[in-house]
């Protein structure tokens, strides 16, 4: 079904039958991709008594607790109350959730022991938006399961995240655990300057991180949908989807 956007002024079609979703489904066990050396996901029935909250276990329904923890398992949406000491919540955060982006795949560039994305990557071919999807190459589908702990994943120059915020950009995704390099000293650079946090702090923009843009996905043009969980927290669990713009 192809419908008519009115967005900021913009009028475009988008098929709303043809989703494109880049989050990582979050699953019980190590079969998820993990940061920060968290613990596996935990996906365990309730037992209360005699009363088992598994079907397959003789209860009467399924009724699971699960224990995760938003940054380090699989895809999702953060506040600057990542950073900063006030404990600002994604849920209150960000109050849009539809937003024109640009996909754009960059191929990270070694300097030392590092493989940074650079400031010549992002400008090549410039486009304005409001979100901006970054895809690391190469795309391996191993990103579905990656364990980046200890691994010194690629990350973001700090010019790269002030360029984002001087073209207007409000939401960044990437298919990496963190825009910051993973042992930096509790800089957080990158987060810190898209942010404008704490001079200026921009309290409506967002990072997502651990997406998966598959291959077919050509860069360019797209409505995002940015979902997610409606959890008061810094984090949440999400699930940002994308239109082709037709």
């Amino acid at each position: 079904m192809k419908a008519t956007i009115e967005h900021k002024g913009h009028t475009f079609q988008v098929d709303l039958n043809q989703p494109i979703d880049i989050s990582i489904p979050l699953k019980n066990g190590a079969n998820n991709p993990t940061a920060w050396n968290v613990p596996v996901v935990k996906m365990e029935p309730v037992v209360m008594g005699d009363w088992v909250g598994e079907v397959k276990q003789g209860g009467t329904v399924n009724f699971f607790n699960i224990a995760f923890n938003p940054h380090g398992h699989g895809t999702h949406t953060e506040c600057v109350g990542h950073i900063s000491k006030e404990r600002n919540s994604v849920n209150q955060c960000v109050k849009e959730f539809f937003f024109t982006a640009e996909v754009k795949s960059v191929t990270p560039q070694p300097k030392g022991e590092d493989q940074l994305i650079t400031l010549e990557s992002i400008q090549k071919d410039w486009t304005a938006t409001e979100a901006i999807v970054i895809r690391t190459l190469p795309n391996s589908k191993e990103k579905l399961y990656r364990k980046y702990s200890n691994s010194n994943p690629p990350y973001l120059q700090k010019e790269v995240a002030q360029f984002l915020k001087e073209e207007g950009v409000k939401h960044l995704l990437i298919d990496l655990p963190s825009i910051d390099k993973e042992v930096d000293g509790g800089d957080l650079a990158a987060h810190h300057a898209f942010w404008s946090h704490p001079e200026n702090t921009r309290i409506d923009c967002s990072i997502t991180e651990l997406i998966f843009v598959p291959d077919e996905v050509v860069d360019g043009s797209y409505l995002l949908n940015l979902c997610f969980a409606p959890f008061d927290n810094d984090a949440s669990p999400s699930r940002p989807t994308l239109y082709k713009i037709c």
